[in-house]
């Protein structure tokens, strides 16, 4: 099964943001480019803040969370079950390096979709406990459609939060590769804590210290509890180019069918 290694920005200031997660979230620099792109990783994911700037032609250009990607066993095999699904599909060369995967797809909302086969540049050794990402969440027009998308593209598999939301008459959808939870909200939603982003919302840091990653980031900025209705995360702070990102302890995600990971 392929599985979640990357998630991709469009910043404005990216030393300034990878000065921000090495702060307060623990990441280590992984390389630069000359045009001012830089990658970093929590030892696991790879995350990429591209220095927005037309060169880079991409169909959205807003700043903020913009696109993932997935480690992958066979480009090949994957390439087939994407133009199954959606034979007029493109395909899109990489340039394979440290910022990007070997390859792009788009999903069915047309956000695109890096494929590696080479763990996008993260060793294996890098790997840590804490801090780490375990949640990426998008917001959809069509969750249902996206679920399909992942689960047939790259075997990713429905947990039960997702089907609990079935019964409940909402559109919500969760699956997971048994390490991240990818969670695929509905964009038009009243419940509350909701906002309304199109494409990736925001992402999840699992922290085994809530008390004092609360105490550093709450010196530059506003840590918000969420809804004690959701099943997910505790916490929600912005960064320092609003990006909004999830802080768990207790409460967790839940990464494959019946497995939740917790720091408690």
């Amino acid at each position: 099964m392929a599985t979640l290694r990357y998630v991709a920005f469009l910043a404005q200031d990216p030393a300034r943001l990878v000065d921000f997660y090495h702060r307060f979230l623990g990441t280590e620099e992984l390389g630069r480019s000359p045009e001012g792109d830089i990658s970093i990783t929590d030892g696991y994911y790879n995350l990429t803040f591209f220095k927005r700037r037309p060169a880079l032609g991409e169909m959205k250009m807003d700043l903020g969370l913009h696109h993932i990607g997935l480690e992958v066993d066979n480009l090949e095999d994957v390439k087939g079950k994407f133009l199954a699904l959606n034979p007029r599909g493109m395909i899109l060369q990489e340039p394979d390096d440290i910022h990007h995967g070997e390859i792009r797809i788009h999903d069915p909302e047309c956000h695109p979709v890096s494929l590696s086969t080479k763990g996008f540049g993260v060793p294996r050794e890098m790997e840590k406990q804490f801090p780490r990402i375990r949640h990426i969440a998008y917001n959809a027009l069509d969750p249902e459609m996206m679920l399909r998308f992942y689960s047939h593209v790259f075997g990713m598999r429905e947990v039960p939060s997702s089907y609990l939301r079935r019964q409940q008459g909402r559109d919500n959808r969760f699956c997971a590769d048994g390490k991240t939870n990818l969670a695929l909200h509905p964009f038009y939603n009243p419940i509350e804590g909701h906002e309304p982003r199109f494409g990736i919302n925001h992402i999840g840091f699992l922290v085994d210290n809530m008390e004092a990653t609360m105490a550093e980031l709450s010196i530059v900025l506003k840590i918000a509890p969420r809804p004690s209705t959701r099943p997910y995360a505790e916490f929600r702070f912005r960064d320092i180019e609003g990006n909004a990102v999830d802080l768990s302890q207790t409460k967790g995600w839940e990464v494959d069918a019946g497995k939740w990971e917790t720091a408690a």
